[in-house]
């Protein structure tokens, strides 16, 4: 991670420090992003991954910038394109929205109206980015279902939302947020709304698209499956915080944190057939009664007395991984005896 104020390397495309996102309601302050740093390489897929409320889509939505009240953005930089995005004007943040970042959301019909057709919606954000003619526009909105894989394009392209299916909405979206050719595509569980049978299908097409296209990806999902055959590198989060961060393989083959080896071993796949199923005991933390050290304590099997008062850093731990955990922050005779004779996650001392 560069030192702040200054841009990143020129093959980081993106480069999120320290980002801090609040919401400020009448019970109190919500830190629903609470320091986050990860980047992203040119034509890399990032895969952001945690339970519901751990802050994956508030992280997305503050990269946007489209954060509303009674939310704000409280700290941190979001480089892209060796520019801070929270220094930007709001006009300058439009000309980049929809152009050189795209996002496809989880449910199609809150990105589609559902009063023009699907071509009038991806014909209107060429003209309005590219700046292109009526015809050219309408050309491009034909091309890019034709590249999503729609049948007959130049009939599908005037008709409405409501006249297709889930799937092929999704596609719908997909092409209008490939129409301008952007530098970075953040997919928002962008297969969660779909029959299983499709996702596959819409999984695929995203990668093939992304591989020909060269864009890089940020995939918010909370299906591991779906990070194991989609990203070269995963970022967990939890509670607000990234917990663990590596390439994809490594990552979920050895896992580091506590928190990550809970996740693993609850998908039905990896259970042993006769053995039950493992669940991570209690649920996410109020976001108004955080622990005061490690936000994972009260639900971690390795938690011990450091882990109680004292929130730990995300630190790296070689091969380009790092995690948030005092397993791997204290010397070995400073553990418990379970922790220091190596029945720590993937076998740490």
């Amino acid at each position: 991670m560069s030192e702040p104020g200054v841009p990143p390397p020129e093959d980081v495309l993106l480069e999120v420090r320290g980002l801090r996102t609040e919401f400020r309601v009448l019970d109190g302050i919500v830190p629903a992003v609470d320091g986050v740093d990860f980047s992203l390489r040119r034509g890399e897929t990032l895969g952001l991954v945690g339970e519901s409320g751990s802050g994956k889509s508030v992280t997305s939505l503050s990269i946007m910038r489209l954060i509303e009240r009674p939310g704000a953005i409280v700290g941190g930089e979001i480089w892209f394109e060796g520019r801070d995005l929270l220094k930007l004007s709001e006009g300058d943040m439009e000309d980049i929205r929809g152009n050189e970042i795209t996002m496809i959301f989880q449910e199609p019909m809150t990105s589609l109206n559902p009063v023009f057709t699907v071509g009038e919606q991806i014909a209107e954000s060429v003209r309005l980015h590219r700046h292109a003619s009526k015809k050219d526009a309408w050309d491009r909105a034909i091309e890019m279902l034709k590249l999503v894989g729609i049948p007959s394009p130049e009939r599908r392209v005037k008709q409405y939302p409501h006249e297709m299916s889930g799937g092929m909405r999704q596609r719908v979206v997909i092409a209008m947020a490939l129409a301008c050719d952007p530098k970075l595509i953040i997919a928002d569980e962008p297969t969660t709304a779909l029959d299983v049978t499709i996702q596959a299908q819409i999984l695929e097409l995203m990668k093939r698209i992304q591989a020909e296209s060269g864009a890089a990806m940020l995939l918010i999902t909370h299906d591991l499956a779906v990070v194991a055959e989609t990203v070269q590198r995963i970022a967990v989060m939890y509670a607000g915080k990234i917990v663990e961060s590596g390439a994809v393989e490594e990552t979920l083959l050895h896992p580091q944190h506590p928190y990550t080896e809970g996740l693993l071993t609850s998908i039905p796949s990896r259970v042993a057939r006769g053995q039950r199923l493992n669940v991570i005991k209690g649920t996410v933390p109020n976001p108004f009664r955080l622990p005061k050290g490690c936000k994972f304590e009260p639900r971690c099997p390795y938690s011990f007395e450091p882990c109680k008062d004292n929130d730990p850093p995300l630190e790296s731990i070689g091969n380009d991984r790092k995690v948030r955990c005092w397993l791997h922050g204290l010397p070995e005779h400073a553990l418990p005896v379970t922790v220091a004779a190596g029945t720590t996650p993937g076998g740490a001392s």
